[in-house]
């Protein structure tokens, strides 16, 4: 059993009232918050050591620099990447996608060619590639999915082909919930010489990922969805691919030697790092996987389906309440619509009451269109949130029913 009031003491965010009300905060699918650890991390980089990394000798130089590669060599163990060369430091999950787009993609994908996404993706999972198959004239394919939201996998494989050049899929999906077979999804794809990217954005926070293990190609997550830093994000791909694979921005940090005649690049990963990065976030974010391992990312994962079972059953009797996405292996997201009600009423109705979910599409427009509706109610839990806060939120949207519809 965790100790759920002790953890939520390491969060000072949560101990505030909001509307008059003690804040519940169910928007961790967004953003989680962030534990004292983290927060005090960063202080200490910028009131401490705060140098540029790199390529400096002093002593604030070095501390920083040692700080940066401690976070790196932590997020390798993290996924269990075979070496730290292969961590790659972006803005989020979003950039690192637009990396691989644009620098795997023009080098790789032709004329012809053919991109898998699927029907649940973020935006950040399909205007890249929209952008990409414009230029190259390549052609996108989009597995389906049922009602539930699960992917149609028997239509994955009829769409697969051996101009399949890109399979790029989310692990879990931001609006729904849902676990995609992503395993399933890598080991087909790769027979047929296709390579793959998982936007694990919704999984990092969550659940243990081995990158050896599935045999992915590129993985992208960010920090700011698991109890980091904003503004902090991570690649991890094959060593042969990034090898091969041109800068995605020039300047300082991803060069060996510059002159007028040409310039001699870096090695992996700073190829891919041009100027000054975010230091202090990337130096937070080894706090905020400390922070998780000590919990322990499997207790985690069990306590946030325990809450996920606890809040369904709690609002599935709520007058003219529909969940969304309703499949069988899904992560500690909650999305509904309660029939005569606009989600954005809701979600202002709720935050009255200190109460913060998140209302809208999700970035998730075409998901919206497959299913119907304009988009959803979602509440999406995390390790600091408590069965307590559940009832509470679950009376809120009773009254709310019996009251507005």
């Amino acid at each position: 059993m965790l100790d759920i009031a002790s953890i939520r003491r390491d969060f000072p965010i949560l101990q505030q009232e909001v509307n008059g009300k003690p804040l519940i905060y169910f928007d961790n699918a967004a953003t989680s918050q962030k534990p004292r650890q983290v927060i005090e991390a960063l202080v200490h980089y910028y009131a401490s050591i705060n140098a540029n990394v790199h390529r400096g000798i002093h002593f604030l130089a070095e501390k920083a620099t040692e700080a940066f590669e401690d976070t790196r060599e932590a997020v390798a163990k993290m996924i269990n990447s075979s070496s730290k060369e292969q961590i790659i430091f972006t803005r989020g999950t979003t950039e690192s996608i637009n990396l691989v787009a644009a620098s795997y993609g023009r080098t790789f994908i032709r004329e012809g060619d053919e991109i898998i996404i699927s029907t649940m993706e973020h935006h950040s999972n399909i205007v890249p590639w929209q952008m990409l198959c414009a230029e190259k004239r390549a052609v996108l394919k989009v597995i389906p999915m049922n009602d539930a939201g699960e992917l149609l996998m028997d239509e994955y494989r009829k769409i697969l082909s051996p101009h399949t050049r890109l399979v790029a899929v989310m692990h879990v999906s931001n609006a729904l919930g849902t676990i995609n077979p992503v395993a399933e999804i890598i080991r087909l794809a790769h027979k047929q010489g296709a390579k793959v990217l998982i936007d694990g954005a919704q999984a990092a926070p969550h659940y243990h990922i081995d990158v050896q293990a599935l045999d992915v190609d590129f993985y992208a997550f960010s920090a700011h969805k698991m109890y980091g830093p904003t503004g902090m994000g991570v690649l991890y791909g094959k060593r042969e691919l990034l090898e091969a694979m041109p800068p995605y921005m020039g300047g300082g940090e991803m060069i060996k030697e510059v002159s007028f005649k040409g310039t001699t690049y870096n090695e992996i990963p700073y190829k891919f790092e041009a100027g000054t990065p975010n230091i202090g976030d990337v130096v937070a974010m080894k706090y905020a996987i400390d922070y998780m391992q000590s919990i322990g990312q499997e207790a985690i994962a069990k306590h946030e389906h325990d809450l996920l079972s606890y809040a369904t059953d709690a609002v599935s009797n709520i007058p003219g309440i529909r969940l969304i996405g309703t499949a069988k292996e899904k992560a500690s997201v909650l999305s509904f619509l309660i029939d005569g009600i606009h989600p954005m009423d809701l979600g202002m109705l709720l935050d009255a009451k200190g109460i913060a979910v998140r209302t809208g599409s999700h970035c998730a427009m075409p998901l919206m269109e497959r299913l119907g509706i304009d988009g959803t109610v979602r509440a999406s839990f995390a390790v600091y949130n408590t069965e307590a806060e559940i009832d509470t939120f679950a009376k809120e949207l009773r009254r709310a029913a019996e009251t507005l519809r």
